[in-house]
């Protein structure tokens, strides 16, 4: 453990102001900013061009390095190609790639020249994708051999630039290695106002298609005192966040972040194993480590990890996604040896309620801890009045007493979360007498699986697609691995009868066509759904049945 003092929470309150959190990040000094010199080219100029970037391991187990000042000069000839293909300013630049060099010289080389970086999971199956690009207007796609088939037959189908070069029957991709064989770009990275988007990220909702999230500049600052305080990122450190950068804790703070400190970040491309995370942590000797619930305990489960604080070095944990339980918390303090810190946030508004690392507050286990300097959070009422200690209500950002705070609105007025200059986050929760929040749970239907939050709706659409499939409803089942797992109630059409072999057909169906995380584990062939007089869905009565179905020991798919 670290005997390393903290300075008090609400003493860094009084001095703090996000005006030098910027000037930190921004060594031009002019109100604007570009991502991609504020995570890279200041650090050059600093004279700190041979720290590492980037620590990458293939899935074959053969380990990459990247310095800051290799990252500059890989991303300055993607960047001239990126320009001599018209591409520019708010353009967006999609990625579908594994964890790896390419995805981070991809990053950083669309920043270069202001244009706009669209995350694709690759897990994601081809409707998930024709979706996503067509809504943004993509004007690029960057993929691999792997992914490639995902992105025929779309009604949006801009050009590909193949890593691996182009493949048979493909002659219109262009060819990675060729891009970065370009001249480096010329032209200085433009500078761009704080509202200008960086990032287009998608977050689901429980109606509708998932919702667009243009991450402004502005949200730089944000990220880093993340990284600061919550996950308590050092010079130091060897830093390992192993959430994907398909979603936003892996692209915010496995990329953002700590390129925004100048700190080294890990990429682990191999899947996920309880023994590939050990291995990888004691070959690298991470003492920084980040990931969600579930990571923990399929850890835990595995029992390779009981004695691992004996060989291990790590100084500090964090978890986010849904709450930690005591048990995983005392068994990560007993088995790895530190500390674990449960963080909170949304794709909206990146980390806003931490358990920090690096600051002393109360900090009691299952809570989401204070809000980070910088926000100003508060508990609502249905009329919008702000709620006293231990009343629970929706929790919200007062946005004008919130520096820090850049989330204006989903990119195509998809939904509007604000009332009464507030940002209404839809969870719901209890603020105690100490300051600290405390989660109690959400006022609609996301289902939290694996640390991803799935919207039920992208799951019943893809399920009704299936010719048998007459109606079906999505919600979470409890799940002492996952958290939840999904599970759909499916009505069938006249003519069909359930067995386990038409359960099967429609589980790959969603697999194949929205994404391998998102399907549904258990499904159960019923008559009727409940339903309201007007006729929505009452996913809270089946979230009852399959939580009361799930304790009494029903089986899950693999």
């Amino acid at each position: 453990m670290s005997t390393h003092t903290l300075p008090e929470y609400s003493a860094y309150l009084e001095r703090f102001s996000i005006d030098e959190v910027i000037a930190r990040l921004d060594d031009h000094v002019d109100g604007k900013f570009n991502a991609y010199e504020s995570c890279c080219g200041r650090h050059l100029r600093a004279g700190r061009g041979e720290v590492l970037a980037l620590v990458h391991e293939d899935a074959q187990g053969s380990a990459n390095r990247l310095t800051y000042a290799e990252l500059e000069a890989r991303s300055a000839k993607l960047a001239g190609w990126f320009a001599e293909h018209g591409l520019g300013v708010g353009d967006r630049i999609a990625c579908m790639l594994p964890r790896s060099p390419e995805l981070l010289v991809a990053v950083l080389a669309a920043w270069r020249i202001g244009a706009v970086y669209q995350p694709l999971f690759t897990a994601f199956g081809p409707d998930a994708v024709d979706y996503r690009l067509g809504r943004a207007d993509t004007k690029l796609v960057i993929t691999d051999s792997v992914n490639r088939f995902k992105f025929d037959g779309l009604t949006q189908s801009p050009p590909v630039l193949a890593v691996g070069g182009a493949g048979v029957g493909r002659d219109s991709d262009w060819d990675w290695a060729e891009a970065l064989g370009h001249s480096p770009i010329q032209t200085q990275p433009p500078r761009l106002a704080p509202d200008a988007p960086f990032l287009q990220m998608f977050t689901s909702g429980t109606v509708g298609k998932p919702k667009g999230v243009a991450v402004p500049l502005s949200a730089m600052p944000a990220f880093a005192l993340y990284m600061e305080l919550a996950i308590d990122l050092r010079e130091s450190d060897r830093f390992w966040n192993m959430a994907d950068p398909g979603w936003a804790y892996g692209l915010y703070y496995a990329i953002a972040g700590p390129l925004l400190l100048g700190v080294t970040t890990h990429f682990c491309e191999a899947g996920f194993s309880a023994e590939g995370a050990l291995d990888f942590m004691t070959r690298h000797r991470i003492t920084n480590f980040a990931a969600a619930p579930t990571a923990y305990r399929l850890m835990k489960a595995s029992g390779l990890f009981d004695s691992a604080h004996e060989t291990l070095e790590l100084r500090v944990a964090s978890s986010a996604g849904e709450p930690l339980n005591t048990e995983v918390v005392t068994w990560v303090e007993r088995s790895l040896g530190c500390s674990v810190m449960d963080h909170y946030g949304q794709t909206e508004t990146g980390m806003t309620c931490c358990n920090h690392h690096a600051l002393e507050h109360p900090k009691h286990v299952g809570a989401m801890g204070v809000p980070m300097p910088g926000y100003r959070l508060a508990i609502l009422d249905a009329e919008y009045n702000e709620l006293p200690p231990g009343e629970p209500g929706v929790l919200a950002v007062d946005i004008a007493r919130s520096p820090a705070h850049f989330f204006a609105g989903y990119t195509w007025q998809e939904k509007h979360p604000f009332a009464n200059g507030y940002y209404l986050t839809g969870d719901v929760v209890i603020r105690n007498e100490d300051g600290t929040f405390q989660f109690a749970g959400r006022d609609d239907d996301i289902i939290t699986t694996a640390g991803y939050r799935v919207g039920p709706t992208d799951v019943e659409n893809t399920v009704m697609t299936h010719p048998a499939v007459a109606e079906s409803a999505a919600v979470g089942q409890p799940d002492e691995i996952r958290g939840e797992i999904i599970k759909s109630y499916i009505v069938l059409r006249e003519g069909f009868e359930a067995s386990d072999a038409l359960a099967d057909e429609i589980r790959q169906r969603v697999r194949e066509r929205l994404s391998t995380h998102a399907f549904p584990r258990v499904i159960e062939f019923v008559d009727t759904l409940p339903k309201t007089p007007s006729g929505k869905i009452q996913r809270f009565k089946l979230r009852a049945d399959a939580a009361e179905k799930a304790e009494a020991g029903a089986p899950a798919a693999k």
